[in-house]
């Protein structure tokens, strides 16, 4: 008959994992203060480096967008206040404050034409025609970034990817899969046709019209019925280059 443990067995099993217990978080202390000290250190280097290359980070969108990167790798987040030592020392800030107001007027000013949808690219593209003397300085990166902190005004800013493009949404209007799809459709010639719609989904008339009637509504396409086949056209000037000749300067 096996024998059972006796007390100074229990305490002797107990004392010995209290003892690996301790080993453990021993262990793990060590391994966070090293972790801490290694992130002090990288801190410490990123600031050196952004006193040296702050010429750089203000003016070259890739430099900056890799600078970015680095920053986030340490937890460090230049744009989270327009003041302290990264405002002051690179100016960044206001420089994102500047895109926000800017990405904002042209939304506002391309609205009436493409319903609160605009390209990313097109959106860029007149960002730097605004931005006359400094049209190289802005990437996409850049325009990412300030919408990204227009969000906390609750104003419907959002960017999604429709196929290989993406879009920037300034009113809080729900798409759902249905005109995702025919926005992706309609990026090879900037429209579609109802005709179009149900041949390449394979809908049927009424789901391809219903859809086409919600983004008309929405104010995301146009009509054309100027063409001899007698085929409506669904214009949507946030995948083509309608809207690329709208007026926003300053």
């Amino acid at each position: 008959m096996r024998r059972r443990p006796g007390i100074g067995g229990l305490q002797t099993a107990a004392a010995a994992r209290d003892q690996y217990r301790l080993l453990g978080e021993n262990v793990a202390k060590i391994r966070t203060d090293l972790m801490k000290e290694q992130l002090a250190t990288f801190r410490s280097q990123l600031e050196d480096f952004a006193r040296k290359h702050k010429n750089d980070i203000r003016k070259n969108p890739a430099f900056r967008s890799q600078f970015h990167e680095m920053c986030a790798k340490v937890g460090v987040d230049p744009l989270a206040s327009n003041k302290g030592f990264w405002a002051e020392l690179l100016g960044i800030g206001d420089f994102y404050y500047e895109l926000g107001v800017q990405i904002v007027d042209i939304c506002l000013a391309t609205r009436p034409h493409n319903g609160g949808l605009i390209n990313l690219q097109e959106l860029c593209h007149l960002l730097r025609q605004r931005r006359k003397s400094d049209r190289g300085v802005v990437s996409e990166d850049d325009c990412l970034r300030a919408i990204s902190k227009l969000k906390v005004l609750g104003s419907g800013f959002e960017v999604f990817s429709v196929g290989k493009k993406k879009l920037v949404r300034s009113v809080p209007t729900e798409l759902n899969k249905d005109h995702n799809e025919i926005l992706e459709l309609a990026q090879a010639q900037g429209y579609v046709t109802v005709e179009e719609v149900e041949r390449r989904l394979s809908w049927t008339s009424g789901r391809a019209i219903d859809a086409l009637d919600t983004l008309l509504d929405e104010g995301l396409a146009m009509i054309d019925d100027g063409h001899r086949d007698g085929k409506r056209r669904y214009w949507f000037p946030c995948v083509s280059p309608i809207s690329s000749s709208i007026g926003v300067d300053s």
